[in-house]
């Protein structure tokens, strides 16, 4: 008998088992504490936003500007944190709603290019890669870049399609939003497989009159300049650092000191391909599997050769793979880099899917594969929020000394160096203290202090204020020790 009526590869099927990953990262965004580094710095620095009112430079620490990257993830997740409260759950929210645009604008383009089958199948496959559902309940900038970047290449494909009224505009809002989510790089990460792309197909002229350059690049000037502006001015030299550094030093010179606020991700040259494996995980090694099967035969070929010439083909080949290209000659680089090439990359997955799915064995496999990602990290980060403890996190210490009695972020002290989530969970109420001034501090102390040290720590503060310190909690990072000063006669 038929097993269509149970399989769900139908379009109302697929939409609800997109819901149910989308749900999943919801969960887990809600229960799981934010781990050292880049989360709870981000999320720091949002939550400074938010206090001080200061819309225009995002803050390191309350003394130091952060000019690593323009605001508008920090806009959106201050707002949320305005909105809803400093927790976890509202800081992480402006990023899953970045991915569900995402997505909407992935199921636009392939509903476009194909069917509706292969547009649900196209947010299964980018919903399901390791990096997109990370990015999806993740305090980062990378979702926003993403976000403006995919609204101006779909927004391309669509005005040169022959439907310029709204996309020929939606073109330059994605361009100011990549400008102001990462900057200059959203321009490369467009104009590159834009070009070569309008150039192959020929297309170029078309998207000349399609696209309204003069009011669109006024629109881009009067959304983006008026912050760089303002910004320089509040705190001079963030057009030096931000504009020649992160974009010219940063990505030529793999050992760049100049870093301000950590240090520089070296890489080997090329690396970037194997993090793009990690980053479509499984999809990539399922693409490149069917890429061989292809190969394997005549048949294949013959396919192949005629799916490069199809320019939409074309436009997925070369958006998918420009970050990587791009990034192939920078020594600095991150996995989350390639998060603009990926919703191209999962169109042209799907497509190569499409004719084989209705063989019962190839579909049960690739509904594993949309399972594997979502159920493998979403099991991992719920046994993680029941076992708090093993996270690099300051939240289940910080947790732990506010059950105690007296217990208090403002008598926390961090011996020689703090973690980003110790100041993000405290509200900047913790203090770093270095080892030469801990004991002093404890011989004048009057009432319970609590000491945060790493385990190397442990035995030299043991032995040096005897009998007077307590463990009250053992993390992963850090052990939490209460000194009690001796009771005055």
């Amino acid at each position: 008998m038929p097993d269509s009526p149970r399989r769900p590869t139908t379009g109302f099927g697929l939409f609800w088992l997109l819901c149910a990953i989308l749900g999943l990262r919801l969960l887990t965004m809600a229960v799981l504490p934010m781990s050292d580094t880049t989360e709870p710095r981000y999320a720091e620095t949002a939550r400074l936003m938010a206090e001080r009112g200061d819309w225009i430079t995002p803050w390191f620490t309350p003394d130091l500007p952060f000019w690593g990257k323009p605001p508008l993830s920090f806009w959106a997740q201050a707002a949320s944190l305005k909105l809803f409260g400093v927790h976890d759950f509202a800081a992480r929210l402006p990023s899953w709603l970045a991915m569900i645009g995402i997505l909407w604008l992935t199921l636009r383009l392939a509903r476009q290019q194909g069917s509706e089958r292969l547009a649900w199948w196209s947010g299964l496959v980018l919903a399901s890669m390791a990096l997109p559902f990370i990015s999806a309940g993740a305090v980062l900038t990378d979702p926003f870049l993403a976000f403006g970047t995919t609204l101006s290449l779909v927004s391309l494909a669509l005005a040169v399609r022959g439907r310029p009224i709204p996309w020929g505009w939606l073109f330059f809002v994605g361009l100011a939003i990549g400008l102001l989510a990462k900057g200059p790089l959203a321009l490369v990460l467009v104009g590159l497989p834009g070009s070569v792309w309008l150039l192959c197909s020929g297309r170029w002229r078309r998207a000349l009159a399609a696209l309204p350059w003069k009011g669109g690049s006024l629109l881009v000037a009067a959304l983006v300049l008026p912050w760089y502006a303002a910004a320089e001015l509040k705190t001079p030299g963030f057009l030096d650092y931000f504009l020649v550094g992160e974009h010219f030093r940063r990505f030529v010179d793999p050992g760049w000191a100049g870093d301000l606020y950590g240090n520089a991700h070296r890489q080997p040259y090329g690396t970037i391909w194997l993090f793009l494996l990690w980053a479509s995980f499984p999809w990539g090694i399922a693409g490149l599997a069917l890429l061989v099967h292809r190969l394997c035969s005549q048949t294949g070929r013959t396919r192949l050769r005629k799916a490069l010439a199809d320019e939409d083909v074309r436009l997925l080949l070369v958006a998918g793979f420009a970050p990587a290209v791009f990034f192939s000659v920078a020594g600095n680089i991150l996995w989350t880099y390639l998060l603009p090439g990926l919703p191209f990359l999962a169109i042209l997955i799907a497509r190569g899917l499409q004719p084989l799915l209705d063989a019962t064995p190839v579909r049960r496999t690739a509904l594993a594969l949309v399972l594997a990602v979502p159920l493998t990290l979403s099991a991992a980060g719920v046994h993680l929020a029941l076992h708090p403890y093993k996270l690099k996190s300051a939240a289940p210490l910080i947790a732990a000394l506010e059950t105690l009695p007296g217990g208090s972020v403002e008598r926390l002290y961090y011996l020689d160096d703090m973690p980003f989530s110790a100041r993000y969970y405290s509200r900047d109420a913790a203090r770093r203290i270095e080892r030469a001034d801990l004991l002093p501090m404890l011989t004048q102390a009057t009432e319970p202090l609590f000491v945060a040290v790493r385990r190397r720590d442990l035995d030299w503060l043991e032995q040096a204020a005897a009998h007077r310190l307590t463990v009250r909690f053992r993390g992963a990072q850090h052990i939490l020790l209460q000194y009690n000063p001796p009771t005055p006669h």
